[in-house]
């Protein structure tokens, strides 16, 4: 059984991939905050933005088995394509990895999708994922410490971009933590980029363009 949020189709608005076409395939449920305000100031994460309580979400449910699941992503993908080509889905959350598993993957697979994740990176990858993005988070203990990219939301308490160099990704990125002082953090992230070159700015454009 698979628990999700929402099942929808858009372009990718942050990280490597920014501007790429995929269907966003939300599981519900994290582990680093309950994704309830009231329990915000106690969580491990207090800065998530994203609303994964539920599954009120368009596509949400309750999917029994790996196909279920990747029908409705691949209806979520024909629905809206007109060339069918291409197929992405990132998995995301709240925690994916809490849910998504191999089954799950090799079911997208042979719908011919390439898979990606956006993980906390406290959890280890099942087997078959295509593309890793781990946003590292202060306070946890990071499992996954290889793959495609590392996003990290900045500034943040008890962390720091440079821990994470490291680690075997392919690319580093620094994303302003959104909030009140976006606008300082942006030049914060910006600055630290242009004196840390391995590092490149993440800009969730989506916000920006009014998409989701």
């Amino acid at each position: 059984m698979y628990t999700v949020k929402e099942i929808y189709y858009t372009l990718q608005g942050e990280g490597r991939h920014t501007g790429r076409p995929a269907v966003f395939l939300r599981f519900s449920g994290c582990n680093l905050w309950t994704g309830r305000e009231k329990d915000r100031s106690k969580a491990t994460c207090q800065f998530c933005d994203t609303d994964f309580v539920g599954v009120d979400g368009p596509g949400g449910g309750k999917y029994k088995d790996p196909l279920s699941l990747s029908e409705a992503v691949e209806k979520t993908w024909t629905d809206a394509v007109e060339f069918d080509r291409n197929r992405y889905v990132v998995c995301t959350g709240g925690e994916p990895l809490l849910q998504l598993d191999s089954p799950a993957i090799e079911a997208l697979h042979e719908k011919g999708f390439k898979v990606a994740v956006e993980t906390n990176g406290t959890i280890s990858l099942p087997k078959g994922i295509d593309w890793t993005c781990v946003s590292p988070k202060a306070n946890t203990k990071l499992t996954v410490r290889a793959g495609e990219e590392l996003k990290f939301v900045f500034p943040q308490k008890d962390a720091n971009p440079s821990q994470f160099e490291n680690l075997s990704f392919d690319h580093f990125s620094l994303q302003p933590m959104d909030g009140p002082d976006l606008a300082a953090n942006t030049a914060k992230a910006i600055a630290y980029s242009l004196r840390n070159p391995r590092w490149t700015l993440s800009i969730q454009t989506h916000k920006i363009l009014g998409i989701e």
